[in-house]
């Protein structure tokens, strides 16, 4: 039996021994919690009474070469709300009553955002100052106001695909704001504030501000009033020729700068989403084509480098030449006969070429095919440029090698063929096109330049300055009439190719017509390059589509730069200027046409009543004399039906598409014979006859 006192000791000594155990625990609860998971839980404690706001960087601006605004970032005020300060709060629900009402957004997706119970949710980037300062005057527990910056183009579509777009987390998405993200974008800073467990301010706790960085500000190459001429010419092809696309660049051959570079259809970057997003394809930089003839000048280069041609070597063009089981033809199978080869580079002779492409052999041509660019990318600062498309050289046949001679079967983007043509402007020097011409701090101070880049030297100069010459007889005397500027000898190629077809084959009715410029031929400054693709209507070759507009860049460009007049022959100068390319106006309306017609700067004569265009005089394409008379007749527009009576359109230029739609239009039918352009029909244009008739329609093929 133990006594009371021994009883006791066990029962003090148990009890020391719990205690000991649970002063152990608890020590050992203490290091883990000080020392072990110290660090990680004193981020929790601050992070869970601090509130950590993000501040944009403002983006920094980009301009023109000569320091005007193309892009900038404007303040604006965007909407945040603390979720769990609004349940603390109880006002759920009056709380994306009011700002629904003020931000006109639904309702309930506001009241699930505000009882999601986390510490930061967007509820609406980038609104008005008239809704900011409404809802500054609701002082909502939760929701606040923080500044973000928008970039903003002032000059509206103006180089919208050079300038791309930026979105609402101050990002660039597309073109340079895109490609110079990292230099323009800025870094974030950061807002830091200690709050109590009320979610309230503590005024002497914490309150970190680290600023922002912002972006460095971008000149660019383009130049804002080149850029002008350049946009406005191509809206003039869209409204006239309705193309698919079209696309123009300027350049200076000497440095690569891109002087001006647009593409159509186009955008309003400050309102991107308002036009369908394939708008946004920059045509000039995304896409290939088959060149047509315009690819005759590089041919043309390398026999010339490699003294297989000059301009005086004699060549004969029967219409025809045969390559192995093939026949290749000249437009209209036209037989040019006795030619110099500076000559069939003027009257864009098929036959010539093939026979110059077949005497490079096909090693050569692909050597040089490399050296000028070709199949490859040109390093442009623009995101998604293509590197175009060319014939393995390991399954080219000679049919191929005659056919890449005059500008099919390979594929082109237009700023690979616009270095191309700069390295024969520069003396035979490849340059890098570029867009980016210098990086400036918010002091304006120059932190980057960039410098010009020479890829590699593909001609010589005596082979370059041979070929600008033979391009100035092109203007002069050749396809590029249209072209022609007094007091500028102007060099240059037209092109006019048949678009290939989705399943292969060339389309009969769809073309891209396109000119290369160069100017001035003595001492070139600018390479302009004109892409239009698919035009609509007749005409539709490069040197009546194309060329006008690119006359229009080179004028304005050349007297804007400063370049002094040349001395031309005065009577051939005026003589070429006032012959005007008369324009397509059958089928048109009369007020259409008449309006259409005194904009080129002819005067109008209407024969006949109605409300549609039968017939014209002279027909379209045709050259006349600046204020001469072109004379429509006009036709009733009946009704349509069993019994009822319509005038026969004249249908001559027209492509089988244009001559189907047309003659359907008038509840007539067509019989094709031959594909191609309409060169004649029966009935004959003019005469009346009954809905539901069939007209045999003659078509003749065209060259590329």
């Amino acid at each position: 039996m133990q006594t009371p006192g021994l009883l006791l000791r066990k029962r003090i000594g148990a009890l020391f021994f719990v205690f000991t155990v649970m002063f152990c625990l608890l020590g050992g609860r203490v290091f883990w919690v000080q020392f072990v998971k110290g660090a990680e839980l004193a981020d929790m404690a601050v992070q869970n009474r601090t509130r950590d706001v993000a501040v944009e960087a403002k983006r920094g601006a980009i301009y023109d070469r000569h320091g005007r605004e193309l892009a900038i970032s404007i303040s604006v005020d965007s909407v945040y709300a603390n979720p769990a300060e609004v349940a603390k709060a109880h006002k759920e629900a009056e709380s994306a009553q009011k700002l629904a009402a003020v931000l006109g957004m639904d309702e309930q997706y506001l009241l699930k955002t505000l009882s999601s119970g986390s510490s930061y949710e967007w509820i609406k980037r980038q609104i008005t100052p008239e809704q900011a300062q409404q809802i500054k005057g609701l002082k909502l527990k939760g929701i606040y106001l923080t500044p973000e910056y928008r970039r903003f183009y002032p000059k509206g579509t103006l180089a919208s695909h050079v300038l791309g777009i930026a979105g609402t987390d101050n990002v660039g998405l597309e073109g340079i704001d895109y490609y110079y993200n990292d230099l323009v974008g800025g870094t974030k800073g950061r807002i830091i504030i200690e709050r109590d467990a009320a979610g309230r301010d503590i005024p002497e706790a914490t309150h970190k501000y680290i600023p922002p960085v912002n972006g460095g500000n971008l000149v660019l190459t383009i130049d804002e009033t080149i850029q002008h001429s350049v946009e406005r010419e191509l809206d003039k092809i869209v409204q006239e020729q309705q193309p698919k696309a079209a696309a123009a660049i300027v350049m200076d051959p000497h440095t690569g700068e891109i002087l001006a570079l647009a593409s159509r259809p186009t955008f309003d970057p400050n309102n991107y989403n308002a036009t369908p997003a394939s708008n946004r394809r920059n045509f000039a930089i995304n896409d290939s084509y088959e060149p047509g003839s315009t690819m005759k000048t590089i041919t043309a280069a390398m026999a010339l480098e490699e003294n297989i041609v000059n301009r005086n070597t004699h060549f004969n063009c029967t219409g025809s030449v045969q390559v192995g089981k093939n026949t290749i033809s000249c437009l209209n199978h036209k037989a040019h006969g006795a030619q110099t080869f500076a000559q069939i580079f003027e009257n864009s002779c098929n036959v010539g070429f093939v026979r110059v492409g077949l005497e490079l052999g096909m090693n050569k041509y692909y050597q040089y095919l490399s050296a000028f660019g070709f199949g490859q990318l040109t390093g442009i600062d623009l995101p998604g440029e293509a590197t175009g498309i060319l014939v393995p050289k390991q399954s080219a046949r000679q049919i191929d090698l005659a056919t890449m001679a005059f500008g099919q079967a390979n594929a082109v983007t237009p700023i690979q063929l616009t270095a191309a043509i700069s390295a024969i402007a520069n003396g035979g020097k490849l340059m890098q096109p570029h867009l980016l011409k210098e990086v400036l701090d918010s002091e304006g101070q120059v932190t980057r330049t960039t410098e010009a880049v020479m890829v590699k030297q593909v001609i010589s100069e005596d082979a370059a300055r041979e070929l600008c010459d033979i391009m100035q007889g092109e203007v002069t005397d050749g396809t590029g009439k249209n072209a022609y500027i007094e007091g500028y000898n102007v060099g240059g190629k037209t092109g006019t190719a048949q678009k290939i077809a989705p399943g292969g084959g060339y389309l009969a009715d769809e073309y891209v017509a396109s000119f290369v410029g160069v100017a001035p031929c003595d001492d070139p400054q600018i390479v302009c390059l004109v892409v239009v693709d698919a035009p609509q209507g007749w005409p539709h070759f490069g040197g009546t589509v194309a060329a006008p507009a690119a006359r229009e860049i080179i004028n304005d460009s050349l007297r804007y730069l400063g370049i002094p007049l040349r001395n031309q022959d005065p009577d051939k100068s005026a003589a070429l200027q006032e012959q005007v390319i008369v324009p397509d106006v059958i089928n048109r309306s009369a007020p259409e046409a008449a309006a259409l017609l005194k904009k080129r700067g002819f005067q109008v004569q209407v024969n006949g009543s109605g409300d549609r265009v039968w017939l014209q005089s002279p027909l379209a394409e045709s050259k006349q004399a600046k204020g001469s008379v072109v004379s429509i007749n006009l036709a009733a527009k009946r009704q349509t039906g069993a019994g009822a009576e319509v005038t026969l359109p004249d249908l001559r230029g027209k492509t089988m598409k244009e001559s189907a739609q047309i003659l359907g239009d008038l509840d007539l039918k067509m019989t094709p014979a031959g594909y191609g352009i309409a060169f004649e029909q029966s009935p004959q244009a003019g005469q009346v006859v009954v809905c539901g008739s069939t007209v045999k329609v003659g078509f003749r093929a065209l060259s590329p």
